[in-house]
């Protein structure tokens, strides 16, 4: 279990420990002292970890230099550091196939692309970006707004486009296109096609690969309506000839309302598990959730959408907050992860005297019972990683690791995983697939 551990003092620094999640140790099996870390590592405040078991690779970005370091997991040591040009990330993403990384750099305004092939830096203006979502083949490089409903797709051109290109920046109706005397990246915008975005925040893309959708934050975010967009993913919205991203042509088809408010997602098969929050209405999760106003709390929701119907199976509490993790574990389970979930409606329960409410951020969810399960408090849930197939959890709360059963939440013996610094991101290296980590 590779663990991202921040020092902010003046004299130290960050490190990357590693521990034994068979054994729930930081030292050998056979030994009862000493510790793990990545060799080679310096970077002072480590932040996210984008796992990748399947290319035995993963990619940590340090939040104090605005450097991508890769690690080589077979060799447990720094396998190179990729520089992002625009600044500081809010979000980074590295392909699959390690060529390109795309960053959105919300301070400067620019979306960053590194393209590890050619050794090219480019920075895309596109002012206020803040997140990217990228597909698992790496063709669909999809750039989000801070408070806007607008979405822009990265574009890697041919060498007949870079021509036509060259010094208009705003090529084919692109937003901007770099560098302007010979582009080899443009922006382009997403349009609504016959649907539309409200406050879009990030997109998931379906099992088969053929769909993006598209996380609509709506109130929560300012908006209007919580909901999921789709967009399909077909051959004539590629851009033909291109290598990485390449969505020229991309257009929504539908809009599905989630009265429980969306802020992240995780696809199960044909599920999809939408996570977010609605302003408290007249019973817990209501499919007519209240209306924003003054005192008015929001509460965590959990969503099941049955996609190929398009249908909403169930609208369930959960723990309040921001959600940024989700993780499908062992035994049926989903987990969830928040922040900020002490501002909400469980904790004013908590307050108020009603007994039996727990206000932690860290949720378990049984998709075959469809129960719930909250965690005591133990402050923000910043990182999540299923150990499958030992029915464990690791997760990052408060800055600290803890570890949890699979089959009722419990806890488990921690006292030898636990970091001196702020544990802020978890990841299971020897994890079968890359899915067993979904934000970064």
């Amino acid at each position: 279990m590779l663990i991202t551990e921040q020092d902010a003092s003046a004299i130290g620094s960050g490190a990357l420990p590693f521990v034994d999640a068979f054994y729930d140790i930081r030292h050998a099996y056979n030994a009862t002292t000493g510790s793990f870390s990545i060799s080679g590592y310096s970077g002072k405040l480590p932040v996210t970890i984008q796992n990748m078991p399947e290319q035995q690779t993963g990619g940590v970005y340090d939040a104090a230099a605005g450097s991508f370091t890769l690690i080589n997991y077979a060799g447990e040591k720094v396998a190179g550091t990729v520089a992002i040009p625009g600044g500081l990330s809010s979000s980074i993403f590295i392909s699959r196939d390690e060529n390109y990384v795309y960053a959105a750099n919300n301070s400067t305004h620019v979306i960053s692309v590194v393209d590890r092939v050619t050794g090219g830096s480019y920075a895309l203006n596109l002012p206020n970006v803040n997140g990217i979502s990228v597909n698992p083949g790496g063709t669909i490089v999809l750039a989000f707004l801070a408070n806007s409903d607008d979405i822009y797709s990265v574009v890697h051109l041919t060498t007949a486009q870079q021509t036509a290109a060259a010094n208009n920046p705003h090529y084919q109706g692109a937003e901007d296109c770099e560098p302007q005397n010979l582009p080899q990246f443009c922006v382009f915008p997403v349009s609504t096609g016959t649907a539309k975005f409200d406050r879009p925040l990030k997109a998931v893309f379906s099992s088969d690969g053929s769909s993006a959708y598209v996380i609509d934050c709506g109130p929560e975010c300012g908006g209007s309506t919580a909901g999921v967009t789709v967009i399909p993913i077909t051959g004539s919205v590629l851009n033909q000839g291109s290598e990485g991203a390449s969505g020229i042509s991309l257009a929504a088809t539908s809009f599905t309302a989630i009265p429980g408010g969306a802020t992240n997602g995780l696809f199960s098969g044909n599920t999809l598990y939408i996570a977010g929050q609605q302003f408290q209405g007249g019973s817990p999760c209501s499919t007519t959730p209240g209306a924003p106003g003054s005192g008015v709390l929001m509460e965590g929701c959990l969503t099941v959408l049955n996609t190929p119907s398009n249908t909403i199976g169930g609208v369930y509490s959960i723990s309040d907050g921001t959600h940024n993790k989700m993780v499908m574990g062992d035994e049926s389970t989903l987990w969830i992860g928040a922040a900020q979930c002490q501002a909400g409606v469980r904790y004013q329960q908590v307050q108020a005297g009603v007994s039996g409410i727990q206000y932690g951020c860290l949720t378990m969810f049984n998709t075959s019972t469809n129960t719930v399960t909250v965690d005591a408090y133990k402050g923000d849930a910043t990182g999540i990683a299923a150990v499958l197939g030992l029915n464990k959890i690791y997760s990052a709360e408060g800055g600290q690791v803890y570890i949890y059963n699979t089959s009722s939440m419990t806890e488990l013996d921690n006292s030898n995983v636990s970091v001196t610094g702020t544990a802020v991101d978890v990841a299971y290296m020897d994890a079968a697939t890359d899915s067993d980590n979904t934000t970064y």
